[in-house]
C-alpha cells in the first residue's frame, strides 16, 4: 500500500472529527489498530482506530 499509515503521521477519521496524532500501531484486542491521541482543550485523549477508519491528513 503506497500510503500506509505509520507512527507520527496526523490523521483524521474518514467520518470526520478532530486531527490526531498516530502514536502506534499495532494488536489492540486482536486486531491491527493504531492509537491516537489528540487535544480537547487541553486534556490529552488517546483511542484505537481501525486502519480502515483513518485518513492521511495533507501536509500544511
Amino acid at each position: 500500500m503506497e500510503n500506509e499509515l505509520k507512527a507520527g503521521d496526523v490523521v483524521v477519521l474518514k467520518s470526520g472529527g478532530p486531527r490526531m496524532t498516530i502514536e502506534d500501531i499495532g494488536e489492540y484486542t486482536y486486531e491491527i489498530k493504531a492509537l491516537c491521541s489528540w487535544f480537547d482543550n487541553k486534556k490529552r485523549i488517546s483511542e484505537t482506530f481501525k486502519l480502515e477508519a483513518l485518513l492521511l491528513c495533507d501536509e500544511d
